[in-house]
């Protein structure tokens, strides 16, 4: 019987030929991630179970990125960098992305990649559930909760059950008001956020080859707004060239076999769909945008791991040049890359960051932001009764900041559209 490519990648981290759905097995890893949120805890544990003198796995692979709460007064927040790098100086860790100097980088899932730490085929555990970001690169990554990060520090080691696979076919041409956003957000919303409850999801077809790496990136960054345990685009000639751009190290390609099983297969045609947005409070309460054109926003929100990286801002500057935002909108470069890349690509003559500044949007510093609320001095935070729209993952009550706002996820081309007009906005009005 055939494998899949998540099959076949933990079967060679278990040192077996093959694993069978609903195992229970021990892996290797390859890497693991953490950042100033769960790092902390993740370090308290290691040292209590591990004895304060006990060696981290391996200090080239553990790669430690401060990012959510970096921009702010907040003494607590600063407190947990302060526990990391105090642990890095211990430990000589090489990869410290210190928000102190000019190592630092933003969001922990785009600088992975950007920085060489994300190769096919490799075990990638990090202490944040969006970690799945890096199966599009081919990889099998998913998020762990402090203890198991802690117990993979200690020992390179990880126990999980092999999941089921569900495979989605998106075929077709892309609308040209459409991006990876609402691709996803279609998927979420038509198998719910327990469709793929511990289940990897595989993405393959016409549609997904043609996308970017930035926009694979989108796809599997929301596989957990489904329970997936894992999202997964098999690697291809585009993602070889791009992780051999970022790194000189070896990694294996795995593709599934014809007659692998899945749990089930779902297939769309592209070429029909219409961009859509999550409504509050669930990233699959999906709707679609043509039905949404009543709803008046009092925010707009660019950026984060779904929609802070170069691709999203070149499809936000496409919709914003040269216009003026309705309302108050937020643009946050993910990483210092991304910021500098801001600078530098310009759309007829003028940068995205020009574009930007001149269509009266406030451009924040790079980071998580307001995606994950924080602090009340927060870039972006909603304090009251916001009605956002915003390219961030995710949705719940609370998680922008107040728990009385409201967020509607949405592409980068729907978010600048709806800047522009004050109500959520098909962007082919602006194409």
């Amino acid at each position: 019987m055939g494998q899949t490519i998540t099959e076949k990648i933990l079967a060679k981290a278990a040192n077996k030929k093959t694993v069978t759905p609903g195992e229970n097995i021990w892996v290797n890893i390859d890497v693991l991630m953490t950042h100033d949120v769960c790092g902390p805890a993740t370090v308290g544990i290691f040292e209590d179970k591990f004895g304060k003198e006990a060696e981290v796995f391996d200090k080239e692979n553990l790669i430690i990125i401060p990012d959510h709460y970096i921009h702010t007064c907040d003494t607590k927040a600063h407190r947990n960098v302060e526990t990391l790098r105090t642990f890095v100086k211990k430990h000589n860790i090489p990869n410290f992305y210190d928000p102190a100097n000019d190592s630092y980088m933003g969001v922990c899932h785009v600088t992975m990649p950007e920085k060489g730490h994300v190769r096919p085929g490799e075990i990638i555990l990090g202490t944040d559930s969006h970690t799945c970001t890096h199966g599009a690169l081919g990889a099998f990554a998913t998020g762990v909760g402090n203890t198991d990060a802690a117990f993979a520090l200690g020992t390179g080691k990880t126990w999980l059950k092999v999941p089921e696979t569900c495979k989605f076919i998106l075929n077709g041409t892309m609308p040209k008001n459409l991006m990876a956003k609402d691709l996803i957000l279609h998927v979420i919303g038509d198998i719910g956020v327990d469709g793929a409850t511990y289940c990897a999801m595989e993405f393959e077809g016409t549609t997904i080859d043609a996308l970017s790496i930035d926009e694979r990136m989108t796809i599997c960054n929301m596989a957990i707004e489904a329970g997936g345990k894992n999202g997964i685009i098999a690697a291809d000639e585009k993602t070889i060239k791009y992780v051999k751009s970022k790194t000189n190290k070896k990694f294996e390609i795995f593709k599934s076999d014809e007659d692998a099983t899945y749990k089930y297969v779902k297939t769309y045609d592209v070429s029909k769909l219409e961009p859509c947005v999550a409504a509050p409070h669930s990233p699959d309460n999906k709707r679609l945008v043509s039905a949404c054109s009543d709803v008046t926003i009092t925010q707009a929100y660019i950026g984060s791991c779904t929609g802070g990286k170069i691709t999203d801002f070149i499809a936000a500057a496409t919709i914003l040049k040269d216009k003026k935002v309705k309302v108050t909108t937020y643009v946050v470069p993910s990483t210092t890359f991304i910021e500098k890349e801001m600078k530098d690509t310009k759309i007829d003559g003028k940068s995205l960051m020009q574009i930007f500044a001149d269509a009266g949007c406030k451009i924040g510093q790079p980071s998580c932001a307001a995606c994950l609320g924080g602090p009340d001095d927060t870039f972006g935070r909603t304090h009251d009764k916001e009605i956002v729209v915003s390219t961030t993952n995710r949705n719940f009550p609370g998680r922008m900041g107040s728990m009385n706002s409201q967020v509607y996820l949405a592409s980068p081309y729907t978010t600048a559209a709806s800047a522009l007009t004050g109500k959520i906005t098909d962007p082919l009005r602006f194409l």
